[in-house]
Order: structure tokens, then C-alpha cells, then sequence
């Protein structure tokens, strides 16, 4: 075995997508898998098929009938059908994957994280046929798994863990008993799974008793497990994570730490390694206890222990994830290491390629997730749709975008929301955040909402900024949700420059198609005119001079730009990189760091003319109960002529594995219910009304 380990320098980072993973080197003619299946979809999917195929490892990808076209399902060599689109009939489907590993002759089989990826009977089903789990001995899924179970083989292995009760919730009273034996506030979480899924904070018994049924029923949707544990919740904690590897000859190591505390609903949005609160000792005493719980239960592969961290910086047992981890790309960046192909060379019996010693920290990663949803609705909702145009912005220096999807690709209800992980690098944090800021402005996705908006939003606060964050980031900074970027008075007049200069390219390229047609003398374009965003409005007139334009907003001073082409996905105008989303006759909209807002522009005249026009009322909506998700109605909890009050739940709907309680806003009385258990709906579909 070769031992060599070259170091990549983050000054090379424009080819780092290609060489990152060359810090290792391996003996090429060590034995291997021939071929492997991968029981997943999406980017994960597609991840561990890009690995397989430089190790020249042949792969079969398993797909529902909804999967057809994707980009995972024609990635691999071959592919099988595993049923319809829901889950449940398709990917957590074990007897139908290990009949497609039959079929094809696969010797292993990588899951990803979801679905089946921390499943003992599958596990232990794969090995009863004689296939190779990619992953960790039944006895660390069942252990670890389970986070009863995972809490008290923590304590043993002394690794610190959170107060709590340890052991299973008999039924609503007894949540709400343990709940005030421990005292508020609590976590009420599904023992199995994780990912965000089954959890709820509560600060009393009402929301106690909200909690226990909101987990139970999602806990059943996602595991097929519903139990539930509940422990005290460490009140504006942050979210550390160790990234471990283990092999089946003892070696254990940990890769560093992963920076997750910024989330929402308990699912992670921003993450970078390392973390700027983690020392050089506080990083070994939790790197030495993550190592500890591997070696307790005989771990080997990759996986991740979980930390909450006070302000103290005394550190707690959360759990531990048996399976390669969603935020996996950010350690690989800064240690060099391909973690799945060290997954693949463990599931074989080879030792690990690295020691301890060998893994040091090289520069810093920030990881963005890049959701199909709308921020400004609880932090992100999901949205459905097709990609009419999409793409990556892998040719800036070091960017990484793991997906799963191309121009054409559909986000549907049935699946996770999340577009790709978008990864930056560089030497410093300053700098892979100055790049990740880059990324999100050049990442073209139209056809769904998206949550570029949060993203650009979050990496700028000045609290991010200077590392001051807890788990409680989103909540505590927007107390009454996001609503998009705010323009400053600034940012509002280079959004009107902006848009006013792509307002009259676009109307001096019509007006010199038509002239040319008719074989006309070329006419010059209106080039003074109103324009108005948000609540700021200006007179803009524009010039033209040399190829470039000059742009005076109110009678300020003039500013070059270069003159836009309208048609490009893209376009920099000077230190500004915005999309041109949609040009009218009397408007334009762009996206401006991340946010779409949209200019009306009109000449003077018209504008006066506009102010006569009667407003169009406005709706009132306060007496109705609006979808602000697709997805399928779990329950309605009124009935016809039932008294509401605000704030009270009246319906559940799920959406893409997330259990979402709906209220209303005023008190009343229900007038009329148009939807039923079960039914699917859209986004902005009537479900209840009150008289």
C-alpha cells in the first residue's frame, strides 16, 4: 500500500475540481469491487458514481418511474427500474433493489444518506444474500440509529451527552410528564432517522402536545419508525460536527470539523470547515470522543458524530449519522481526502490510506444548499417545477457543484428540495466567502424558486461574518421571516442604472431590427424616462458613448456601463453580476444578489398618465387558509361550523417528507373545507374558509 501523500495548494484552486483527490495516492493494482450499486437518487447518486468510475469500478443505478430521465438514472452503466414515483413503492423498496443487485450482478451496494442508507434489516438483508454493505456493521446502525439507545452507548464510552430522558414516549400525557421533569425548553425528536425530520423545540405543554404529534406523524412518514425521545434543549447552541473514518483493522480517524449551525426546521443551510470557534484543543478533545464512539461499537467506514456546543464551549453528544454525510464535500476540500472512495476501499477490507497525523486543515470551505424553495415562506417551502435553464458555475476558481439535474430536469413533491450543494474554496474563509458570493450570483436556475435570496443574505451578515452564530441564527436575525433582500438607498439606485440599461439596449436592438426591416433611417430610443423599485423612484437618462453607456440618475453625475447584451444568462455590469430575468415594455426584473425585483420603467409622460388609474383592491385573505406549498393534506383538524382562533392549527400538509402545520390568521367561524385527507394540492390552493 502506498502511503504517499501529496499536498494540494488552494492557490491552484481553478483546477481544484479535478485535482483535489490527488493528495492521495493509491497502489493502483490493490483488489476492488468489480461493480457496485447505488440504492439512491439525485446528486448523492451521482456523487458515488463519479468516484466509482475513476477507480474503474463498473455501476447500476436503481430509479423510480418518475426518475426515468434524470440525470442519475443514465449516469450509471446500468440502470433498473425499482417502481412508481413514491418512495415507499420505490427506493425503500429493499426487495426490489436487492433484486436489481441480482439482476445485475452487483457485489456491493453504496446508499447514500436517506432513505435506506441507515437501515439495519436492509443492512442485514444485503448480507444474508451475499452483498457487501457499503457502510458500518449492523450493530453500529442499530446502536447509533437509535437515539435512545445511541445516547446511553455514549455515556458508556465516555462522550458527553445532553440531559434527557432516555428511553421510549409512551403516549401524549407522558411526553407532556417528561417534559416538565426535564424543564422547558425540550427537543422532541424521532429516535430513528435524522435530517431535520420528526424534531420540534417546544417551550410549553401546548406546543409540547403540538410537538409530540407534528414528530410522530413525520417520524412514521420518513423511518417507518415512529418512537420518539425527548431531552433538554440547549438553548442558542452551536451545531459542530467530527467527520470520522474508520477501517476493519482498528483505525480510526477524525477529519476535522464541520460548521453547521445555521439552519432552519433543524435542516442545515450554510456549513463550512473548519469551524471559526473551534481550537486547536477543543478540536482534539472532540475529535478524540467521536473516535472513542466509533471504536465502542465497532464502527468502520465513514460517519459523522454530532456536537452541540455552548457558548462555554462545553460540547454534548447529538448523535451520530452512520452513513456519508449530505455536507461531506466541505471536509473533502480541506483534508484532500475522497471520503467515498475510502467508504468503497473499507466495504473491500483494505486499511484506510491516511493516519492521523497525516490530516491537517488546508485552507477553508463553505458549502451553500441550494434548495428548489421560497425563503421568504418559513425559511423555504418548496417549489415544483421544471429547469428551463440551468447553469452551474463550475468555471470560477475553486467551485464545486455536486447535483443531480441539468436544463430540462423537473423538481417534483415527491422528493428532498435540495438543487446541489454549492461549494466554494479558497486559501482563507474571506476568500472562499468572496467566492461563494460569486457563485450564487452567476448560478443561472429558472423554473422554480429558488433560495439564492437567504443564501446571499446569510454568507453577508455581519454576525456570519464575524463568526457569531448558533443554531438560532435565522430566527434570532429575522424574528418575522426573510422577505428578500433590502435595498439600501445605494443598492436601490444601482438597480434602477441597472435595469434602465437594459431597458434601452433592448429597445434600441428592436428599434434597429425594425428599422432595418422597413429600410429605415436607424431611430434613436426614448433615453429619459422614469423608473421605479420598491419604493424608490428616480428619472433616468441615458447616453450612449463609444460602445458604452452613461446612465444619470435625478441629474447626478453620469456613470459608464458597458453596454449589456440582453440575451447573455449573465451579465457584469462593473463590480455588480445580475441575471436579466424578464424585459417588458414597462418593466425589467433582474436578479440582484440573489434576490429578483422588478424596475417598472416607463417615459414621463406615460408615468403621469399611470397616476389617474384607479388601484386595482386588494384581496382579503385573512379569512382564508392558503397552501404555501405543494404537496399531499395529511389531515384537517375542523369541521364545518367549528369556532377557530388565530394562530390555531386547522390543517397538516406534507411536503417532501416535512410535516407542515397550517393556521389561521383571525378567529372565526369555518365556512367551507375544500380539501380532504390524502388529496394533493398546489401552492396557493384554498384549503379552508372561515364566514
Amino acid at each position: 500500500m502506498f502511503r504517499k501523500v501529496n499536498r494540494l495548494s488552494a492557490r491552484s484552486a481553478h483546477n481544484w475540481q479535478k485535482d483535489i483527490y490527488k493528495t492521495v495516492t493509491y497502489d493502483p493494482n490493490e483488489p476492488q469491487f468489480d461493480k457496485i450499486l447505488v440504492a439512491n437518487r439525485g446528486e448523492i447518486a451521482c456523487r458515488v458514481f463519479k468516484t466509482a468510475k475513476e477507480m474503474g469500478i463498473k455501476t447500476v443505478s436503481v430509479y423510480s418511474e418518475a426518475d426515468a430521465q434524470t440525470v442519475h438514472a443514465n449516469m450509471a452503466d446500468e440502470r433498473v427500474c425499482v417502481g412508481p414515483a413514491p418512495t415507499n413503492e420505490s427506493y425503500l423498496r429493499m426487495d426490489r433493489i436487492i433484486e436489481a443487485i441480482k439482476k445485475t450482478g452487483a457485489q456491493a451496494v453504496h446508499p447514500g444518506y436517506g432513505f435506506l442508507s441507515e437501515n439495519a434489516e436492509f443492512a442485514t438483508k444485503l448480507k444474508e444474500n451475499g452483498i457487501t454493505f457499503i457502510g458500518p456493521p449492523n450493530g453500529a446502525i442499530i446502536s447509533m440509529g437509535d437515539k435512545i439507545e445511541s445516547k446511553v452507548v455514549a455515556e458508556k464510552a465516555g462522550v458527553n451527552v445532553i440531559p434527557g430522558f432516555n428511553g421510549v414516549v409512551k403516549d401524549l400525557d407522558h411526553a407532556i410528564e417528561i417534559s416538565n421533569d426535564i424543564g422547558y425548553p425540550v427537543m422532541i425528536k424521532a429516535s430513528a432517522g435524522g435530517g431535520g425530520k420528526g424534531m420540534r423545540v417546544a417551550w410549553n405543554d401546548a406546543e409540547a402536545k403540538e410537538g409530540y404529534y407534528l414528530s410522530k406523524q413525520e417520524a412514521a412518514s420518513s423511518f417507518g419508525d415512529d418512537r420518539l425521545l425527548i431531552e433538554k434543549f440547549v438553548d442558542s447552541p452551536r451545531h459542530i460536527e467530527l467527520q470520522i473514518l474508520a477501517d476493519k483493522h482498528g483505525n480510526v480517524v477524525y477529519l476535522n470539523e464541520r460548521e453547521c449551525s445555521v439552519q432552519r426546521r433543524n435542516q442545515k443551510v450554510v456549513e463550512e470547515a473548519p469551524s471559526v470557534f473551534i481550537d486547536p484543543e477543543l478540536r482534539a478533545r472532540m475529535g478524540k470522543q467521536a473516535c472513542e464512539l466509533a471504536r465502542a461499537v465497532g464502527y468502520n467506514s465513514a460517519g459523522t458524530v454530532e456536537f452541540l456546543v455552548d457558548s462555554e464551549k462545553n460540547f454534548y453528544f447529538l448523535e451520530m449519522n452512520t452513513r456519508l454525510q449530505v455536507e461531506h464535500p466541505i471536509t473533502e476540500c480541506i483534508t484532500g481526502v475522497d471520503l467515498v472512495r475510502e467508504m468503497l476501499r473499507v466495504a473491500y477490507g483494505h486499511p484506510l490510506s491516511i493516519t492521523q497525523d497525516e490530516i491537517k486543515i488546508n485552507g477553508w470551505a463553505v458549502e451553500s444548499r441550494v434548495y428548489a424553495e421560497d425563503p421568504t415562506k418559513q425559511f423555504g417551502l418548496p417549489s415544483v417545477g421544471r429547469l428551463h435553464r440551468y447553469q452551474e458555475p463550475t468555471e470560477l476558481p475553486g467551485t464545486r457543484c455536486d447535483s443531480g439535474i441539468k436544463e430540462g430536469s423537473e423538481i417534483s413533491i415527491y422528493y428532498d428540495a435540495m438543487i446541489s450543494k454549492l461549494v466554494t474554496y479558497a486559501d482563507t474563509r474571506e476568500e472562499a466567502l468572496k467566492r461563494m458570493e460569486k457563485a450564487l450570483d452567476s448560478y443561472v436556475i429558472r423554473g422554480v424558486t429558488h433560495n439564492a435570496s437567504l443564501l446571499q443574505e446569510i454568507i453577508k451578515h455581519p454576525n456570519f461574518l464575524s463568526g457569531d452564530i448558533t443554531t438560532n441564527f435565522l430566527y434570532e436575525h429575522y424574528p418575522d421571516g426573510f422577505h428578500g433582500k433590502q435595498l439600501t438607498s445605494e443598492e436601490s439606485i444601482r438597480v434602477l442604472s441597472i435595469a434602465s440599461a437594459l431597458y434601452y439596449t433592448r429597445l434600441a436592438s428592436r428599434l434597429s431590427y425594425k428599422s432595418n426591416e422597413r429600410h429605415l433611417i436607424k431611430p434613436k430610443p426614448v433615453s429619459s424616462f422614469s423608473a421605479i423599485v420598491n419604493d424608490t423612484a428616480a428619472n433616468i437618462n441615458v447616453t450612449e458613448s463609444g460602445g458604452k453607456l452613461l446612465i444619470s440618475v435625478d441629474g447626478a453625475e453620469p456613470v459608464e456601463y458597458p453596454s449589456p447584451n440582453v440575451s447573455e444568462s449573465v451579465i457584469h455590469f462593473n463590480d455588480d453580476i445580475v441575471q436579466p430575468i424578464k424585459l417588458t415594455n414597462e418593466s425589467v426584473s433582474i436578479q440582484f444578489e440573489g434576490s429578483v425585483f422588478t424596475v417598472s420603467i416607463l417615459p414621463s409622460k406615460a408615468r403621469e398618465l399611470e397616476k389617474l388609474m384607479p388601484e386595482k383592491p386588494k384581496e382579503d385573505l385573512t379569512g382564508k387558509l392558503i397552501s404555501p406549498m405543494p404537496g399531499t393534506v395529511i389531515s384537517v383538524d375542523v369541521a364545518v361550523g367549528d369556532m377557530v382562533a388565530a394562530g390555531q392549527t386547522c390543517a397538516v400538509v406534507e411536503a417532501m417528507k416535512m410535516q407542515n402545520a397550517l393556521s389561521v390568521s383571525r378567529d372565526g367561524k369555518v365556512k367551507a373545507i375544500h380539501v380532504a385527507d390524502g388529496e394533493k394540492v398546489a401552492d396557493g390552493d384554498l384549503l379552508i374558509e372561515l364566514e
